[in-house]
């Protein structure tokens, strides 16, 4: 894998570059959408590829692992192959998966984590090595590395030992993904993880540990699981701060829209959230023009296009009315329009960011365009 700059922005640490990977360019600053299991719900490759424009999307260890297990996975050669798929994939290593099932009694020493199935309630284990081993199976272009995820609020003793076992395992992912390259016939870059809660000591720790490590790239973890706005920007404009420029930085499960052109501002270059996906099932959908519960009664005699200035599809080629019957109904295909056009308006933005980075302007066009896409219609 390899990351170049092609612009910085002149007001702000916002820059465009450009990765490349074996399955493709990724014309960054990017959104990632989520495909958990194999699937972005609701949302057909050709819809990502040729309406959506997606240009890398997400998996997950944990669930992959678990559903349909390693041995289709390999048998497939690859999650590329199984899901017909042919651009990059990036991997999430099932860390903050873990980190969900606490309630269900998961158990964590310095080798790894024992945890139980949320499907059947079996129970497994995965270690560092296991994590990779995993996402060599899986055949993903970025990989993480294996860690733990801490709640918010989290206490400063826990979130140092979290973060020290983190960095522990983290040299183990290190040693046995060296190890196993070339192993499955996959190109794939290891990207590490920072920790450290919301303590900005831990963080500036933790940033430090990752860029010596010396990877391809870097992500940053354990924000967005509640603390404020003003926090997670803080600690992230911390962050890149310290994490090599010239390595791509990714902030893991951000966010809104409004998350995600701050976060750009402050240096970072990829993002992924189930945000677009789940809040359109939910009948909300984010639009060029402001963000819309299409459940509302004044959008049911409403028979404009749903967003003409965005194009694509969907966008122009359903009412609003219509896609409100289709979501009151309970139809399948109200879910498949909303999603697509949430998606289609993400990868609009952080295109248009990309632009305005070029252009020079992207501080102006950021604070004009958020008063008008954050507002309630």
């Amino acid at each position: 894998m390899k990351f170049s700059i092609s612009a910085t922005d002149p007001g702000s640490k916002a820059r465009a570059g450009v990765i490349e990977t074996a399955h493709g360019l990724i014309e960054t600053p990017i959104f990632m959408p989520v495909g958990t299991a194999g699937s972005v719900k609701a949302v057909h490759q050709r819809e990502l590829r040729d309406d959506i424009s997606a240009q890398i999307i997400l998996g997950n260890t944990y669930h992959l692992y678990l559903r349909p297990g390693l041995g289709v996975l390999e048998k497939a050669g690859g999650l590329h192959r199984f899901m017909n798929w042919e651009r990059p994939i990036l991997t999430d290593s099932g860390g903050y998966q873990v980190y969900s099932l606490a309630s269900t009694g998961r158990k964590i020493n310095d080798e790894g984590v024992a945890f139980k199935s949320h499907i059947d309630g079996s129970t497994h284990f995965f270690s560092p090595e296991t994590a990779i081993d995993i996402q060599r199976i899986i055949g993903a272009d970025i990989v993480m590395a294996f860690d733990e995820c801490t709640p918010y609020p989290c206490e400063y003793g826990y979130a140092r030992k979290s973060m020290d076992l983190t960095h522990q395992w983290l040299a183990r992912c290190c040693t046995h993904f060296d190890r196993t390259a070339g192993k499955y016939g996959f190109d794939q870059a290891l990207f590490p993880i920072v920790q450290g809660s919301t303590y900005k000591d831990l963080r500036v720790e933790s940033a430090n540990r990752i860029a010596e490590a010396g990877r391809e790239g870097n992500a940053i973890g354990g924000l967005s699981v509640g603390e404020p706005a003003e926090v997670m920007y803080e600690l992230t404009g911390v962050v890149c701060d310290i994490l090599p420029r010239e390595k791509p930085r990714y902030l893991m499960g951000v966010g809104t829209p409004a998350n995600i052109l701050e976060c750009i501002a402050l240096g970072v270059d990829m993002f992924d959230c189930v945000m677009p996906t789940r809040n359109a099932r939910n009948g909300m959908l984010f639009t060029t023009e402001g963000i819309i519960n299409i459940r509302n009664e004044k959008w049911s005699s409403d028979y404009s296009p749903l967003d003409p200035a965005l194009g694509g599809y969907a966008s122009t080629h359903y009412s609003k009315a219509y896609l409100r019957h289709l979501v009151k109904a309970g139809e399948m295909l109200g879910a498949q329009i909303a999603s697509i056009q949430n998606l289609t308006f993400y990868l609009w933005l952080v295109r248009t960011a990309r632009e305005k980075i070029t252009e020079g302007t992207f501080p102006q066009w950021k604070s004009s365009v958020l008063q008008t896409i954050m507002r309630r219609l």
